[in-house]
């Protein structure tokens, strides 16, 4: 099996390209990586969550794939198209992430893949607007809003079983920052709400 999900801490700064970070690239390329999920950044705080349901020895940062392991960064708060700097690097958040099954693989326990889904703690994707530095314990800092209300959290909802708040579908299209997979779900949500 083919994998980069196994990470390890890296200490001193590693250069954020525009589809991955220097060293940490991505294995399998039909599923991960590209310029939508060039960082994958998963908040510290979800760890507390996990300690509950998984192995301590598990989880060390970089358990779930991350690329970082970040403070303040909820889903609920960030909202689609928010525009970061860490380090010299300049991202934007995207997307939610949805696990595959060497997240499984990863943490020995092939059930996680939808307890990961249905926990909603997605942990966050981001496109590289501007490459740069990152290392650990660099600030982040949000250096623009969306203007677009919604977040990774409401993308999420949109990965769940219907009904679908077709209000917030419809908000979601409207911002200009979804790939192309994604508008195509939302569409589709669209599509067989009208159907």
């Amino acid at each position: 099996v083919r994998t980069s999900i196994f990470k390890q801490p890296v200490a001193g700064p590693v250069q954020v390209l525009a589809e991955h970070l220097a060293g940490d690239g991505q294995a399998d390329l039909r599923v991960h990586g590209g310029p939508d999920k060039a960082v994958y950044a998963y908040p510290h705080e979800h760890y507390a969550y996990w300690e509950q349901h998984l192995p301590a020895e598990l989880l060390v940062p970089g358990a779930f794939g991350e690329n970082l392991t970040t403070r303040g960064l909820l889903e609920p708060e960030v909202r689609v198209g928010d525009c970061f700097q860490i380090g010299t690097a300049v991202l934007l958040a995207v997307q939610p992430r949805r696990p595959c099954a060497k997240l499984g693989l990863r943490l020995n326990r092939p059930a996680v893949v939808r307890e990961f889904e249905q926990a909603g703690r997605s942990g966050i994707y981001f496109r590289v607007r501007q490459p740069g530095v990152v290392q650990a314990g660099d600030a982040i800092t949000l250096l623009e809003r969306s203007p677009h209300a919604v977040t990774i959290q409401d993308m999420l909802a949109c990965l769940a079983p219907g009904p679908h708040d077709l209000v917030m579908v419809r908000a979601l299209l409207a911002t200009p920052y979804l790939s192309l997979s994604w508008r195509e779900r939302l569409m589709r949500l669209l599509d067989g709400a009208a159907g």
